[in-house]
This record gives structure tokens, sequence and C-alpha cells, in this order.
């Protein structure tokens, strides 16, 4: 199943991708309802929808198609460790890939407001490093019998109801200064991540699994049609049941909670070609650049960059007396 909200009109509605059709959700279903009930009742409602006349379907050609989810969080990890090694070079001067990688997979939170659907257009800060970075990300739903708090592997795989294409865009230069202060990024990346086109469920990727649960599906960024990266999801260093397993440690995964791969190797990002080619090789993103990612057995995004916003210049920090006592 491919699950979806879309505008059609001045309406938001929310249901199936039957190609070359979209059908609401029987009963105005939400995406969340659905998510928070489980895959059980996307099934039930599936067959519902299935059944439908063809006076309730629209051409998927005539709606223009939204986040397929409105997440109450978004953790985005870092596990392709071919992605590390080449930001590194950039950053470092020298490719690394430290120690601790290996013991756990890491991630930080990003900003669940600014998300955006698959062709709407980027809006980024004053940037001289624009970046894209392709990933693909798990949404999760409800488990029969769960929390969704300290899962193992096993259990955590029950909470995958399926996967979306995600943009995780990035402003190097800001990103850059931020993490000089050991925390972050936070402005460097929390203006915009697309996610899309829809979400297919878990079981229609059940094919590509590998003999070690990893998804072996085939992801390829382009710019303005030229290839840039290409890599196989196979290559991340954890499975996806064990990234929402981690989250779940001492925490709690929800329904709706989206969490990203992290950038795919060879080329997922222009950072990690910046640090192999040592210099803007190839060269930040521009207005009216476009950028098309595709993944095998999920589908394509496309997002055109637009025009920079500038925010109201931000002071420094005051150099106070550091007075203990008034």
């Amino acid at each position: 199943m491919k699950i979806a909200r879309w505008r059609d009109g001045g309406e938001v509605r929310e249901g199936f991708v039957a190609d070359p059709d979209v059908v609401p959700f029987p009963d105005n279903r939400t995406v969340a309802s659905v998510l928070a009930d489980g895959l059980a009742t996307a099934q039930r409602l599936w067959a519902e929808a299935s059944a439908l006349p063809a006076s309730a379907r629209r051409p998927l050609a005539d709606v223009e198609l939204l986040a397929p989810v409105a997440p109450p969080s978004v953790r985005d990890f870092v596990t392709f460790e071919e992605h590390v090694e080449g930001v590194s070079a950039g950053v470092e001067g020298k490719s690394h890939v430290a120690d601790e990688w290996y013991e756990a997979p890491t991630f930080y939170f990003t900003n669940p407001h600014t998300i955006l659907g698959p062709s709407e257009p980027v809006r980024p800060p004053v940037t001289e490093r624009l970046d894209f970075e392709l990933e693909l990300a798990v949404v999760i739903s409800a488990a029969p019998g769960s929390d969704g708090s300290n899962l193992d592997a096993d259990a955590a795989a029950s909470h995958i109801f399926g996967y979306t294409i995600m943009n995780d865009w990035s402003a190097r230069d800001l990103q850059g200064r931020e993490m000089k202060v050991r925390l972050g990024p936070c402005k460097g990346k929390d203006f915009g991540m697309t996610l899309g086109p829809w979400i297919v469920t878990a079981d229609e990727l059940d094919e590509y699994l590998d003999e070690d649960g990893f998804l072996a599906l085939r992801a390829e960024v382009r710019v303005n049609d030229e290839l840039i990266g290409e890599d196989l999801v196979s290559n991340m260093g954890w499975p996806f049941p064990e990234l929402v397993a981690y989250a779940s440690h001492n925490s709690r995964v929800m329904p709706g909670d989206v969490l990203g791969s992290g950038t795919v190797g060879n080329g997922g990002c222009l950072g990690e070609l910046w640090g192999r080619n040592a210099g803007l090789t190839p060269p930040p993103l521009e207005t009216g650049d476009r950028v098309r990612m595709t993944v095998e057995g999920v589908g394509e995004i496309e997002t055109v960059v637009g025009e920079t916003v500038a925010a109201p210049q931000t002071a420094r920090a005051r150099v106070r007396s550091r007075a203990r006592s008034r």
C-alpha cells in the first residue's frame, strides 16, 4: 500500500495512492489516525477503499502531493560510514570515523514544523553552501501490546509502518559554525526537510531485504538531471529495526514519528564530495536548481531551490562580569 496526503483545490485529503489515482480513506480517516491504529487498520481501510466507485477517485496527476505525514518528532541518524568519512575530510581536513560512531547509532532531533511536501520549493536561509542529503526514513505506527519504549529489534520492527524518502536540507556554513560549540546542528538544518512522495508500507519492500535484514534498495540523487550520488541503502551500519529500537531505549517512539537513515554514501550529499575533492566541487546549490531523489521501490521527489530568506540580525553574546552575588 501507498499512503499519501494531498491538496485538491482548497481541500486537503488523505488516503491511498492507487495508480493512476488517489482515493481518500473511508470514514474521513487521517494518516495520523491510521498510524495510531496500526497496519491492520490500514489493510482493512484499503479493502474498503478498493471497493469504492470510480467517482470517489481523483487522478494523481490532478492533485498536489503533500508531505505524507505530519510527524510529532523527527530523529535523523548518521549510519553510513562512507558519508562520515567524506564529510569529516571537509570539516577536519582528514577522513576519519570516530571510534564512538561504531558503538551505537547516533541521531539528532530536527524541526517537525518545517516539513516540506515532495514538490514544495525549499526557501533556505542566507547561505553560501546549500546542500541536500539523500535519505530513506521510516514512519512509526502503533503495534499490538507495545507502548513503544525500551524495544528490542524484533519488537521495533513491528512499529515500522512504512518508508518515505527524506531530503535533510543543510546550510553547511551555518552548520559548521554551530557545531564548533559542541551542540547542534540547529539553524544549519531546521529551515526545511522534504518528505515524500508517499509512505510505502513495509511489506511492499520485503523482497529487497538481504540475508542480514538490510534493505538493498538503490538510491540516487540528481541535480539539474546530472547524477551526483548513488548508493545501496543496505550499506548503512545498522538495519532500521535496530535504529528504532535504539531510539526507544529509555524513551519512546510514537505513531507518526519519522526516523531518517542518515545520508547515503557515494555522493548522497555535496558535503561528502567537497571533503573528498578538497574543494567545492560540485558547487553548492543555487536558486533555481532542481534536486531529484529516487529510491527503488519507494518513488521519487523533486524540489526546486527557491530564493533565500533573510532573517533579522542576531546580536552577539554580551560579555558579562560573572559576578556570583548581587
